[in-house]
């Protein structure tokens, strides 16, 4: 269906924008989105202490849904995220304790109040669940005897999150394969506690809203929906959300806010028109002129796509500092090397005797280890103050830091002015 078929303002932009994938009875939930307000919902585990540009799809469609003055519910599965969901995964999650999964749903939370309203009041707030409230009192026993007759062994073969595991020869343990009577059960959950209608989610979560959907309609005897997005992948076929240096995290922590401006500056040319779409918040209009650019001129829509995500992930001030950087640096007018880059302040008593290349890249939280360190020294792709340091371990000393500091440059579109802090 296109936006055009759609009565409901909510199905109409999600639809022009691009996340419209499947759904039930899509006709049903046209009419009411159109009628009332409803609550609808997106679960995240909590694998990590931040979302990535991976998980963007999902918050944008929750931003839009408060937009259009639904209530967007937030699932953390800090019950489920004990099992891990095998849905496009080729392999089991590791196990995670419960104070890492008490501090990535704080990480998580924090992340998602860039881009969503949660305060007490706003008309229709936000609502942060953890599915461990209704999951940890679960009797086993009962759990199968209430739950385990509405779903079959041979429907749940037929989901795509399964028949990849079996395909490929993958392990699947029968704990992940609860995950979809887990997904089921927070449907009807959210369902009895906030009147949830609507389950989003990506393309290859399709089975397990299904079985949320006919769960509720079995048991509760009620029309809920689903609804899906398209897998988002790159026009080269990658997975959206990495880049060559790892994934590409929304706080600034974990990846520096000049490097996801350079992300999404650096966005294949086929690639711009559909992001804008799904990322910004820029009315069509605009967006339509912008996809008009070609050659050269689709640079200038590059440029406004990397400030509306900065902006919107890192605010207004972050977007105006990270393109000043990324225009001093590759400015030839005779400006000073260090004009506009990201600083990073070193502890010089931690140089020492001399420090290594190795150390010096993990102590700037550059690399993530030494080993990734030397292995990006070994590839050529360090340098400093435009010299290629070619031995990982030579040491760098105090006296051979102009007053000025280091300019550490990683590849060719990564550059820190490093000071002594």
């Amino acid at each position: 269906m296109s936006e055009d078929t759609y009565q409901s303002p909510f199905l109409r932009e999600a639809s022009a924008r691009g996340f419209i994938y499947q759904g039930t009875h899509l006709d049903k939930l046209d009419i009411l989105l159109s009628t009332q307000k409803i609550a609808a919902y997106i679960g995240f585990d909590p694998t990590a202490d931040s979302l990535h540009v991976g998980n963007l799809v999902q918050i944008m469609w929750l931003r839009m849904l408060q937009k259009h003055g639904h209530t967007p519910i937030i699932l953390v599965g800090g019950g489920t995220g004990r099992v891990g969901d095998p849905s496009g995964k080729d392999a089991q999650r590791q196990m995670m304790t419960d104070d890492t999964i008490a501090h990535n749903i704080a990480g998580i939370k924090k992340t998602l109040e860039q881009f969503i309203d949660f305060s007490p009041h706003s008309i229709n707030p936000a609502i942060l669940v953890d599915n461990n409230a209704w999951l940890a009192p679960i009797n086993y026993l009962d759990f199968l005897r209430e739950y385990g007759t509405h779903f079959t062994i041979n429907r749940m073969l037929t989901f795509d999150s399964v028949k990849t595991r079996l395909e490929r020869e993958t392990p699947l343990t029968f704990l992940e394969f609860n995950y979809m009577l887990l997904q089921g059960y927070d449907f009807e959950q959210l369902f009895l506690s906030h009147n949830c209608v609507l389950e989003l989610g990506g393309s290859d979560q399709w089975g397990n809203i299904i079985c949320g959907v006919e769960l509720i309609r079995r048991r509760q005897n009620k029309q809920v929906f689903g609804l899906t997005s398209p897998l988002v992948t790159t026009s080269s076929g990658a997975k959206m959300g990495k880049s060559a240096h790892g994934a590409v995290w929304l706080t600034h922590q974990k990846y520096a806010i000049f490097d996801f401006w350079q992300y999404w500056r650096n966005t294949d040319d086929a690639d711009v028109g559909r992001f804008l779409r799904m990322f910004t918040d820029l009315p069509l209009t605009e967006i339509e002129n912008l996809e008009k650019y070609k050659d050269a001129e689709i640079n200038q829509a590059k440029i406004v796509l990397a400030n509306a995500m900065t902006a919107l992930c890192h605010g207004e001030l972050a977007a105006i500092e990270a393109q000043r950087a990324a225009e001093s640096h590759y400015s030839t007018a005779g400006q000073s090397v260090f004009r506009g880059l990201p600083v990073l302040r070193l502890d010089m008593t931690l140089v020492g005797e001399g420090i290594s290349g190795t150390s010096l890249l993990v102590c700037l939280g550059l690399c993530a280890s030494k080993g990734e360190a030397r292995r990006l020294i070994a590839g050529g792709g360090v340098r400093i103050n435009n010299i290629p340091l070619a031995d990982a371990e030579a040491l760098l000393f105090q006296e051979e830091c102009p007053s000025e500091g280091w300019k550490i440059s990683l590849g060719k579109k990564r550059h820190y002015h490093v000071v002594s802090a």
